[in-house]
C-alpha cells in the first residue's frame, strides 16, 4: 500500500516514530498546472519536490495585494 511506503519513508528520513508520522498524515501531491499566470515555474515540480521559497513567495505576496 503506497500510504504505508510513505509514511515508512518519512519515518526513516526523519528519525520519527511512525506514530508520529501518522499523527501528521503524510500524502504524496500529483503535480499541478500553473494556474497564478505570473510565468514562473510551479512550486510544486514534475518530481514531486516543493520548493517551500516559492509556496511562502507567492503566499505573502498574495497577502501584500
Amino acid at each position: 500500500m503506497i500510504a504505508d511506503e510513505t509514511h515508512d519513508a518519512v519515518a526513516n528520513a526523519t528519525g520519527e516514530d511512525i506514530r508520529t508520522v501518522l499523527r501528521h498524515g503524510f500524502v504524496l501531491l500529483e503535480p499541478t498546472a500553473n494556474d497564478h499566470g505570473s510565468g514562473d515555474p510551479d512550486p510544486v515540480s514534475s518530481n514531486n519536490d516543493i520548493d517551500w521559497d516559492d509556496v511562502d513567495l507567492e503566499r505573502y505576496l498574495a497577502m501584500c495585494g
